[in-house]
């Protein structure tokens, strides 16, 4: 292991980052051929205790994985840990400080790992260690865990800002994103929108570092699921003048999905499903941080029982303390209306926990899902052909809801009060859901098709032959080479 080249990995540790990311590094290393490459994965402590025991569950389970599929050439390095900032104002500039705190941490562990280092791949959030790859002649690539839409916003920021006086949402007109439709100041990032906080500055920050990756952008997209973004951001469009772009490695859908015989947790969901009609249930699911308050519930509820539809919806709490960020179970008699559950026990389900998404999705009986259009939800759907209707909540989710609709047209719309905590109205989600199960409404339709379509281009692009099939095999190719070319440079010198 030691005198084999390692390809180096450093993500964050929010689910929607670490997962993707480590299964990037799976599927580099099952495409890798010939070559002689391992895998070192770079663990940055998470800044909770109870993230902590999640990643270490997680890594757990990758670690067995790997002893069992790759012959040991995965290994996991655990960075020691800081102390987080207290006076941040949002969670981008929380993360990026974090990573800032780990540099020479970092740059302790590549230096100690007794092996060449091939490359290594960043988290999008940790541009900065782009510094520390390149005084250590380590070839850089970062891996984009959104789609190239989000991509292109990244890279148009900085400029943006130096375009726009004020708040974005003042702007009069749309915002010029290269690669999509005119872009309304509402579907913009909720982390750029008050650019008194320094989570603005962070973004632009970061997309201005990703044209420092000597290797490239390695992004979890097909090429033609979003063939306008990725065109854009090839020819330049999204940089600043006279900035080449990055080159672009379009592998996804990079999706993973739990090969273990055993049910998934919540299976009774999925028996639940088992005796429904085929493209009947509407699932509605937030993520791994959403929940819901009463009002919003309430309305939620109102709009449900007035669709008269089946549905499955994940019912999550509000954090239990000031400051945690994470969903607690659902107190269904508090957030729900009097009579509810036992009006719609007939055709719907409130599940209060966590919910096996994947195989919910993956289920006959699911013809439409409700998602904060977080973009490892959206491609799980695209993959199982599954049209969406679009409630974005935070993050980049507006912007990937935008895309969505206008864009690749897999999703209905949603009218989302960004003023009023992302509120959505009970008559504006009955017609959302009539839409998607309807059956006569021509938005509905039009997604239906939509989202068939993308599922057949994102199986297509993974298997034998695919776009991102070739475009994994080229990142590995590319790694190769460039470690090589850096080996010979530094011997010459």
């Amino acid at each position: 292991m030691a005198t084999t080249p390692t390809v180096v990995l450093l993500p964050v540790w929010g689910a929607g980052h670490l997962t993707p990311m480590l299964e990037a590094g799976s599927r580099l290393l099952a495409c890798r051929g010939d070559h002689v490459l391992s895998l070192t994965v770079l663990v940055m402590p998470p800044p909770s205790q109870q993230q902590a025991a999640e990643v270490d569950a997680h890594l757990l389970r990758e670690e067995a994985a790997a002893a069992a599929g790759h012959g040991h050439a995965i290994r996991f390095v655990r960075l020691p840990a800081v102390d987080p900032p207290t006076d941040h104002q949002g969670p981008v500039e929380f993360v990026s400080r974090v990573v800032r705190l780990h540099l020479p941490h970092v740059r302790s562990a590549l230096s100690g790992l007794g092996c060449r280092v091939a490359a290594i791949l960043l988290d999008l959030f940790c541009t900065e260690m782009l510094d520390v790859a390149r005084d250590l002649a380590i070839p850089s690539y970062i891996y984009f865990t959104c789609n190239a839409a989000a991509l292109s916003f990244f890279l148009r920021l900085p400029s943006l800002c130096a375009e726009v006086d004020g708040e974005f949402a003042a702007m009069d007109g749309a915002v010029d994103l290269p690669g999509l439709p005119p872009v309304p100041s509402s579907a913009l990032p909720v982390i750029v929108m008050d650019r008194t906080k320094p989570c603005c500055d962070w973004y632009a920050y970061h997309g201005r570092r990703f044209t420092d990756a000597n290797g490239g952008v390695v992004v979890n997209t097909a090429a033609d699921l979003e063939p306008r973004a990725l065109a854009a951001v090839a020819a330049g469009r999204c940089c600043a003048p006279g900035v080449p772009p990055p080159k672009l490695y379009p592998v996804g859908p990079i999706i993973s999905f739990d090969s273990s015989p055993s049910p998934p947790p919540g299976d009774e969901c999925v028996r639940w499903l088992d005796a429904q009609p085929a493209g009947s249930v509407v699932f509605l699911c937030f993520g791994s941080g959403g929940y819901f308050t009463a009002a919003q519930a309430h309305a939620a509820a109102r709009g449900l029982e007035r669709s008269g539809h089946r549905f499955l919806w994940v019912l999550r709490g509000p954090p239990a303390a000031p400051g945690d960020r994470r969903p607690t179970d659902g107190d269904l008699d508090e957030l729900l209306p009097d009579g509810f559950l036992d009006r719609t026990k007939h055709r719907g389900l409130v599940w209060p926990t966590t919910a096996p998404q994947k195989a919910v999705l993956a289920h006959a009986a699911v013809g439409g899902f409700v998602t904060h259009c977080g973009w490892n939800s959206v491609l799980e759907a695209l993959w199982h052909g599954v049209p969406m209707a679009a409630w974005p909540r935070y993050a980049e989710q507006h912007l990937n809801a935008f895309a969505l609709v206008a864009d690749v047209g897999a999703a209905v719309a949603m009218e989302v009060d960004r003023d009023r905590d992302n509120f959505v109205e009970a008559a504006e989600l009955e017609r959302a859901v009539r839409a998607l199960v309807g059956g006569e409404d021509e938005e509905g339709r039009k997604a239906r098709e939509k989202a068939k379509e993308m599922m057949a281009v994102c199986r297509r692009a993974v298997e034998d032959g695919g776009s991102s099939a070739a475009a994994l095999k080229r990142l590995c190719d590319d790694i190769v080479f460039n470690s090589k070319c850096t080996v010979e440079v530094k011997q010459s010198s």
